[in-house]
């Protein structure tokens, strides 16, 4: 069977559990487990040999123990960093200190760990397939990870939750990280008693994550078909649940393993065994590629009868009512009965309710989320949108997503007008980038937006610097903000 008939047969919202080679695929910066350990263990004694020392005193039953070797290593690591207070590691000992003068106790070795996994530069060879990783979030449930790193929040912008944390969560918009974050070295599980530790209280996070493999289609990606944290997902999952039940075969039919394999470019799914030692074998779904992109195709043109980012914000309001926020709560069929209150759940017929998921002030805001993720199915609100001439709003970049919008052309003609109408020669300058515009004390602050517009149309500031600047912009609801995105908008996709 081919990937995309594969996963255009999913009936909920896939659920996505990403290993290190997710990291590895994608950042110039990421580690093997080993390739991690090694790397600290060079950094701090400048010799080779003494990690090979290291892993040879952990080699057990045909394999190395890294949890044990980790374990060694940061005794040595935290040891000597305590004997050399401003050597090579000083900015790492700084941390410490200032942790420990408020009785925060955080280990050197996961203070530098965190270090060393905070850079999230993309591979240049990689930034077609992150565009379509992006594309995927909006049909995404949640991602469990056992990866340390921030690459995932990145992307898909989803709610880190992190230790205790995992136990009071919505599963929708999520990331379980299990195995703790770079954020919280404290919570890191690197070393023998950290993962003596995590199984301790693992029964309850076992429980939670449970009821997302027997509901949601399950694709690990970044793990080899040998790893053990599949091993011991499976473990679990048929520990509760019969092997040979309709509800196990539901399960296995879920499962899909994209398991790397170089240059193949294969999108056809075998079924394969996998020998749980203790358990029956079981069987599930496996893909071998290179090529990504046809998975996350597959996944960002999945179409369900209700999106999974209806669903979050449905959660959020739910979430607000639970806490005892101030919100009225009014159950109807008919949206006509009811007052006008900033949210309303309505429950009802598709003859009685209407349902929009977010308005135009919404959809400006979520301008380049919707872009990144080529949500198609969001943008046919726009003809339901009273949009005046005298507003800014940014329908080119849309248009490339939905060709179904109806008023695209009179849109067009508006957003053109508003850009051609700027004054240009009362903000004409010389200069070549944001900052020194926002930095130049001869042009007043009311101009400096009108004036970046100016040069953006000159071509004298590039569009990625733009594209930077407006998504870290604080208010994305100003008349500035929009001035600035139709602008962008226009020049991109024009």
């Amino acid at each position: 069977m081919k990937i995309k008939e594969f996963i255009s047969s999913y009936k909920n919202h896939p659920v996505l559990f990403i290993g290190t080679g997710i990291s590895l695929r994608y950042l110039k910066n990421s580690y093997t487990w080993d390739g991690l350990l090694k790397k600290i263990a060079f950094e701090l004694t400048n010799n080779k040999e003494f990690y090979l020392d290291l892993k040879s005193k952990c080699y057990k039953n045909d394999s190395y123990q890294y949890e044990k070797i980790a374990t060694l290593l940061e005794e040595e690591f935290n040891t000597l960093l305590s004997q050399d207070r401003n050597g090579k590691f000083k900015e790492t000992n700084d941390i410490f200190y200032e942790n420990m003068k408020k009785d925060n106790y955080l280990s050197r070795f996961k203070i530098y760990i965190s270090h060393l996994l905070s850079n999230l530069e993309y591979k240049d060879n990689m930034q077609d397939e992150i565009i379509e990783l992006k594309k995927i979030r909006k049909n995404i449930s949640s991602i469990i990870t056992t990866n340390y790193d921030q690459f995932i929040e990145e992307i898909f912008n989803f709610n880190p939750l992190i230790g205790n944390d995992i136990l009071l969560s919505n599963p929708y918009g999520s990331v379980y990280k299990i195995h703790g974050c770079i954020s919280k070295q404290k919570h890191i599980i690197f070393t023998e008693n950290d993962y003596k530790l995590f199984s301790e209280k693992y029964e309850l996070i076992r429980a939670q994550l449970l009821s997302l493999f027997i509901h949601n289609p399950i694709i690990f990606m970044g793990y080899s078909i040998s790893d053990r944290n599949i091993k011991d997902i499976l473990k679990t999952v048929f520990t509760y649940i019969e092997p040979n039940s309709e509800q196990a075969e539901k399960i296995r039919n879920n499962f899909l393993l994209v398991e790397y394999e170089e240059n193949s470019v294969s999108n056809e799914i075998v079924e394969h065994d996998i020998d749980l030692e203790g358990f029956s074998t079981i069987r599930i779904n496996k893909l071998k590629t290179d090529n990504f992109i046809p998975i996350y195709t597959a996944l960002s043109n999945l179409h369900l009868s209700v999106s999974a980012m209806d669903i979050r914000k449905v959660q959020d309001i739910v979430k607000e009512i639970y806490s005892g926020g101030e919100i009225k709560v009014s159950i109807t069929d008919n949206l006509e009965e009811v007052n006008n209150d900033e949210k309303i759940l309505a429950i009802g017929s598709v003859h009685t309710i209407r349902y929009e998921y977010q308005n135009k002030s919404e959809m400006i805001s979520n301008y380049f989320q919707i872009i990144d993720e080529s949500n198609s199915q969001v943008l046919n609100l726009i003809d339901k949108y009273s949009i005046q001439k005298q507003q800014f709003f940014p329908v080119y970049g849309f248009s490339k997503i939905n060709e179904n919008i109806q008023c695209i052309d009179k849109l067009k003609k508006q957003q053109k007008d508003k850009i051609t109408s700027i004054n240009k020669s009362k903000y004409k300058n010389e200069h070549i980038s944001i900052e020194s515009i926002l930095n130049d004390i001869n042009i007043a602050n009311s101009n400096k937006n009108s004036t970046i517009i100016w040069s953006i149309l000159k071509k004298q500031i590039n569009l990625e610097e733009l594209e930077k600047y407006l998504r870290d912009f604080g208010d994305k609801k100003s008349t500035e903000y929009r001035k600035l995105l139709v602008t962008f908008d226009y020049q991109k996709y024009k």
